[in-house]
């Protein structure tokens, strides 16, 4: 079965950043279908905001990586998050709730401190929450099987 990656906003900012590193070979994995991406509208929202502030703006390189990896958008319900906001800061809580709802096997997220290396998070989750770095050994380990 084809692994099911939730990408946070960190994430997607790094991989539409930079050609290097484990975010983007996320993407490069998620364009190969040897994973499904799933992303809420949160995150790409949140990642052209920040994307945009950047000298020179850099929206035109998120648009290649989202027009060549195949994508699965989840959508969230208002109460998901704020159960979700019990648990976690308000700003991440539409990030965990988009992630749980969509049943992924793993949130990858850049985030030390509101969301790696919280168990409590992956209890709620249902799902391991790792860097983009994990993810990606965790995902080749799975493929190599």
């Amino acid at each position: 079965m084809t692994p099911r990656v939730f990408i946070d906003s960190s994430v997607l900012f790094s991989a539409a950043n930079s050609t290097r590193g484990h975010s983007h070979d996320l993407f490069r994995m998620g364009a190969r279908g040897e994973i499904v991406l799933v992303l809420s509208d949160y995150v790409f929202e949140e990642t052209r905001r920040n994307l945009g502030s950047l000298s020179p703006p850099k929206e035109t390189r998120l648009d290649e990586i989202i027009a060549s990896a195949a994508i699965e958008i989840v959508e969230v319900t208002r109460k998901e998050v704020l159960i979700a906001a019990k648990i976690v800061v308000l700003k991440d809580a539409p990030i965990l709730a988009a992630a749980k709802a969509a049943k992924v096997d793993m949130l990858v997220s850049l985030d030390k401190k509101h969301l790696l290396g919280r168990p409590e998070l992956v209890e709620f989750l249902g799902a391991g929450i790792l860097s983009p770095k994990e993810a990606f050994e965790q995902i080749l380990t799975l493929l190599e099987k």
